[in-house]
């Protein structure tokens, strides 16, 4: 039977196309549905927050003018600062903050008229809760007058904090704690700075010991703290609360960094040497025989040595490779014979040109080749070509050996153990300054380690004598400076400790390093010493081996130091002793 003409089947297509706007179609329902369900939840755990922040602020009402306050605050009262409570299957957490307020009616601080800055009561109730969106928060507060409306002086203290970043500009919502068991009633309380940084706190108990602690959420932290055997003049110690008398006090905090440290072996001079055991460096050869550690014309037998001949190495380089340096040869080269020698790149094909090594072309048979100009970025490796050529048949020239000298490196040092010490200090003791930041560090297996969290401050990083190795230079230069947010990378290259050292860094007055420049470290009494050595890339120069010498014992080093362009640094009173270090200006 046939169809009625225009009748046709669902495609394939079509049965896609459908399934696509169903599922798009129902996706749309269910984010419909499950938004509708969120906003009905949030508004039921909004009204039950409510309810309870009302109840809190009901209560306080109630409660007589001189018994509002919190456990453990200022003022001190029976009312939790912080509690957990379950509504409706919603955990809820309730603060309340209660604090004496100065009314600016009457004049504020010292222009306070009647000279009572505790004009009234303020309460301040929060209460959280944890949806899927996150943390929602709502907050009510009421302020709470003398019954007789008369000021009543409290007998306490005023302190207040400010928190300031590094610039000196406010921190707004900083948490200030406070903590005092020393006084009594005792006070442990949470505050948050205004918008200009400050939180006061008025009626605090006179007496000494209030511990003071202000951090922000990724913000480095910053407190008071007390005496001990090892900090006896703590800075900034506890503070102390006089009657009627406003003690004021800045800490500085700002956004936290990181610092990122890589341990290296420095960049070494190495040689490769081929004695011509066997044959195994050569690629190819002709007419050339290789025994008894020579490399020579092969003898045809009665008809004596053939006129030329050709070996080519196998490819020479280091995974590692810095720099070319020089290629040696040993041999002798008899009355009619000549041995010239030519450099290609690693397949053996294409001519290093003369621009990089002067006379390649023609060949070169100098003792010594100057290969330091061959760029390592385009050849990072070479190949040796050797001809050998005589004019008499009895003759043959001959190599006993070669050698091609680099420099390679830094390779990655696994586990280096480093000590890490900020700048800023919280005391003093016994032993010196006391450092807010001194730890005990390692770059573990991967020769890499990244220290989070970061205070800004200038650190200075350093390798004990018990590790075997000396810090010979550091990228950036030392101290390392870790700015609010900033995310720095520093390389420690360390050479094989020596009992004294003497590591050199030379920067222009902007901080910046000045590579190459010449650094001369001399002395002429006994034993002498005049070493001059070219600062590396980050403008550091590293002389170990040395014989101590200091001002003190009348035998110190002097040093010269100059750069094109800069004036020349001298001075007579350079101290060695053990692992010494010196930064040096150049104007």
């Amino acid at each position: 039977m046939h169809g009625r003409e225009g009748e046709r089947g669902s495609t394939l297509l079509d049965v896609v196309v459908g399934s696509a706007l169903m599922i798009v179609v129902f996706v749309g329902i269910v984010g419909a549905f499950r938004l509708a369900v969120d906003v009905v939840s949030n508004n039921k755990a909004r009204a039950g927050a409510i309810a309870l922040a009302n109840e809190r602020l009901e209560y306080i009402r109630s409660l007589s003018y001189n018994s509002v306050g919190t456990v453990s605050g200022i003022p001190s009262g029976t009312i939790p600062q912080s509690e957990s409570v379950a509504l409706n299957d919603v955990n809820y957490t309730r603060r309340t903050f209660i604090d004496y307020e100065d009314d600016a009616g009457d004049g504020t601080g010292a222009a306070d008229t009647n000279h009572i800055p505790e004009d009234f009561k303020a309460a301040k109730v929060s209460v959280s809760w944890t949806t899927r969106q996150g943390t929602r928060t709502i907050t009510m507060v009421t302020r709470l007058t003398p019954p007789t409306g008369v000021e009543t002086s409290v007998p306490g203290g005023t302190i207040s904090i400010q928190a300031a970043d590094a610039t000196g500009q406010a921190v707004q919502d900083a948490q200030v704690r406070i903590v005092n068991a020393g006084v009594s009633p005792a006070v442990d309380l949470t505050t948050y700075t205004d918008t200009a940084g400050n939180a006061s706190i008025v009626g605090a108990p006179a007496g000494a010991g209030y511990q003071i602690t202000v951090s922000k959420s990724g913000y480095s932290s910053a407190q008071t703290y007390s005496a001990s055997s090892t900090n006896t003049n703590p800075t900034p110690a506890h503070l102390g609360v006089a009657l009627n008398q406003t003690t004021a006090s800045t800490f500085a905090i700002d956004t936290l960094g990181s610092l990122n440290v890589q341990s290296f072996t420095p960049i070494a001079r190495a040689t490769s040497t081929e004695p011509f055991s066997n044959a195994n460096v050569i690629a190819s050869s002709t007419n050339i025989t290789v025994a008894s550690g020579v490399a020579q014309l092969t003898s045809g037998g009665g008809s004596g040595y053939p006129s030329a001949g050709m070996l080519i190495s196998i490819p020479l380089s280091t995974t590692t490779m810095q720099s070319w340096r020089t290629f040696t040869w040993v041999g002798a080269q008899p009355a009619s014979t000549n041995i010239l020698f030519r450099f290609y790149d690693s397949s053996g094909t294409s001519l290093i040109p003369d621009a990089q090594i002067p006379g390649n072309a023609a060949g070169l048979s100098a003792a010594s080749i100057d290969l330091s100009n061959v760029s390592t970025s385009t050849y990072l490796a070479l190949a040796v070509h050797a001809t050998l050529t005589t004019s008499n048949a009895s003759n043959t020239p001959s190599i006993d050996s070669w050698a091609i000298s680099n420099d390679s490196g830094p390779l990655s040092l696994s586990n280096l153990a480093f000590t890490m010490q900020g700048a800023k200090t919280i005391g003093s003791g016994p032993s010196g300054p006391v450092y807010k930041y001194n730890q005990a560090q390692s770059t573990g297996a991967p020769g890499s380690v990244t220290i989070s969290n970061v205070e800004y401050d200038s650190y200075t990083l350093s390798v004990a004598s018990a590790t075997g190795y000396d810090i010979s230079s550091s990228c950036s230069t030392q101290p390392v400076v870790v700015a609010p947010s900033a995310s720095v990378t520093t390389l420690l290259y360390v050479s094989p400790h020596t009992t004294n050292s003497l590591l050199v860094d030379v920067k222009n007055a902007a901080g910046a390093a000045i590579p190459n420049a010449s650094v001369h470290v001399y002395r002429a009494i006994a034993p002498a010493s005049n070493t001059t050595i070219l600062a590396d890339s980050c403008g550091q120069s590293f002389f170990t081996n040395m014989a101590s010498g200091t001002s003190g014992s009348g035998n110190a080093y002097s040093i010269s130091v100059s750069a094109a362009g800069y004036t020349t640094y001298t001075s007579t009173t350079v101290n060695v002793s053990g692992t010494s270090r010196l930064s040096v200006i150049l104007n």
